[in-house]
């Protein structure tokens, strides 16, 4: 596996590109995402789609052209590319906004990532949405904010909550009763866990450099 991390850029609303990718890192476009990433200036290393957005195949030296009829998504495609290419880590840029149903299916591939071992972050404007599968995520001292844990699988069973203002203790939550939204940081170094199942769980964007897994 890749070391570095994989960029994907949506053509969802615009979230302000941020990144600065390393030669370890893999940058690709899906579809009108290329507009994102040359208004930023980052060099892409591949734009794929089915371009119904983007009204054209783009001039660019590796390009893969999808068919509008398909079953899987521009985004969940070049996620594929992306695990093709050997990496685990992925960024989700400009996926969000727009059409709720492209929202949605970009929160399915969060899961996706995470239930095949892999990691996704989803970055919106003011949050980062990430998903774990019997896994831990770990937030250094946050002073406050929201952080908001749902269960995407049926059951997500022994949930733990720590040094949030809130906590959990081995709890089982569905995903038909959203009791996780709007916790709080509070100055703690934090955690969120799950022995079986998949949360999803949202974090401001500012803070996106104090977790690890």
């Amino acid at each position: 596996m890749k070391n570095g991390i994989c960029y994907i850029v949506g053509a969802g609303e615009d979230c302000r590109i941020d990144f600065i990718p390393t030669t370890d890192d893999f940058v690709i476009a899906a579809d009108a995402g290329l507009r994102y990433l040359e208004q930023a200036e980052i060099n892409t290393d591949l734009v794929i789609g089915d371009f119904d957005t983007l009204n054209a195949i783009p001039q660019h030296p590796n390009v893969i052209s999808l068919s509008t009829e398909k079953n899987d998504t521009d985004m969940l495609a070049a996620i594929r590319e992306g695990i093709n290419a050997g990496y685990s880590n992925f960024y989700l840029y400009c996926g969000t906004g727009g059409r709720i149903d492209h929202t949605i299916a970009n929160l399915q591939a969060l899961s996706f990532l995470s239930e095949n071992g892999k990691q996704g972050f989803l970055v919106d404007n003011e949050s980062i949405i990430t998903a774990i599968t019997n896994q831990k995520i770990t937030f250094d001292s946050i002073q406050s904010g929201y952080v908001s844990v749902f269960s995407y699988s049926p059951k997500a069973e022994g949930v733990c909550l720590q040094g949030l203002k809130y906590e959990l203790d081995k709890a089982v939550l569905t995903n038909t009763f959203p009791i996780g939204v709007s916790n709080e940081f509070i100055g703690k170094e934090s955690s969120i866990s799950v022995d079986n199942g998949t949360l999803l769980i949202v974090f401001p964007r500012k803070e996106k450099e104090k977790y690890r897994l």
